[in-house]
């Protein structure tokens, strides 16, 4: 099977990795050939540590990285059996993205979105084939996550979730649970409300960032507490969805803090800026 990869960052990458390694072809598309390169980079990295770790056998980890071809032509993904695209959480972008799609494969097995907050339907509505268009929600880290939420449109097909399902449990390797294509799909409805009510307590100035994450880790086993977890998703990815499942449901636990905003606004994202709520500068 060959698949075409459509966003080189950290979920791109992630996604990209996971199915070479699980004897997949992967073409990874990227913006431009600087964006392609820090993607391969990315991966070998990465494959490198699993290696170090034990996790993964150098001949294993050579047969991975003979799987993956970068490139920043988007016509290079022509001929794939299925697509997943994973770039930046804009709606528009990503309804653009799918209109090319669908014109460079027209025999594809599914065309599938890592959106975490754009509605699926919406993407597929720009296709002539809507029926093959689904949500692939992977989870961060992706090679370490098993988690993978299968969102069904209004007109996603039986076979489409059939065979992707068939790809990410059978050839991933990955667990999945389906969900109906509403803003936040399952997970992300139940935990972004939480991480902002997290904000909002250190914003009031209730409680410090490092006991609101201690209590959260100490008291209900969470591996990371809610201020540390929205530091690695991202918080400009965290505003998106918050304000996409507002503008879906209208309820008040969604509105995003004034200081997610602020601190979006000022370039502080976490971990991938080196600075959030905490800093990685060091």
């Amino acid at each position: 099977m060959r698949i075409g990869i459509v966003g080189g960052g950290l979920m791109g990458s992630g996604i990209a990795e996971v199915s070479a390694r699980a004897g997949v072809d992967v073409t990874l598309i990227e913006v431009d050939d600087a964006a392609a390169e820090r993607a391969r980079k990315s991966i070998e990295r990465s494959l490198e540590r699993a290696v170090g770790s034990g996790k993964l056998q150098a001949p294993e980890r050579d047969e991975a990285l003979s799987r993956l071809v970068y490139s920043s032509d988007l016509g290079d993904i022509a001929g794939a059996d299925a697509a997943i695209e994973a770039i930046i959480e804009s709606e528009s972008a990503k309804q653009q993205l799918f209109r090319e799609l669908d014109r460079l494969l027209p025999d594809a097995e599914f065309l599938a979105s890592n959106t975490s907050s754009v509605p699926i339907m919406k993407l597929a509505a720009e296709t002539t084939r809507p029926e093959r268009v689904l949500g692939l929600h992977f989870f961060n880290p992706v090679p370490v996550l098993k988690l993978v939420e299968l969102v069904r449109s209004l007109m996603t097909s039986d076979e489409t979730l059939i065979r992707a399902r068939s790809f990410a449990e059978g050839q991933l390797g990955k667990t999945t649970i389906e969900s109906k294509d509403r803003a936040g799909f399952i997970v992300n409805a139940l935990l972004v409300p939480y991480i902002l009510s997290a904000i909002r307590m250190y914003e009031s100035g209730f409680a410090s960032k490092e006991d609101i994450d201690r209590g959260m880790v100490l008291g209900t086993a969470h591996p990371m507490g809610p201020l540390a977890l929205a530091d690695l998703v991202g918080l400009d990815t965290l505003l998106y969805v918050a304000n996409s499942l507002y503008e879906e449901f209208r309820e008040p636990s969604a509105v995003a803090p004034a200081l997610l905003q602020r601190m979006v606004e000022a370039g502080l994202l976490g971990r991938k800026s080196g600075r959030g709520f905490y800093d990685y500068t060091s």
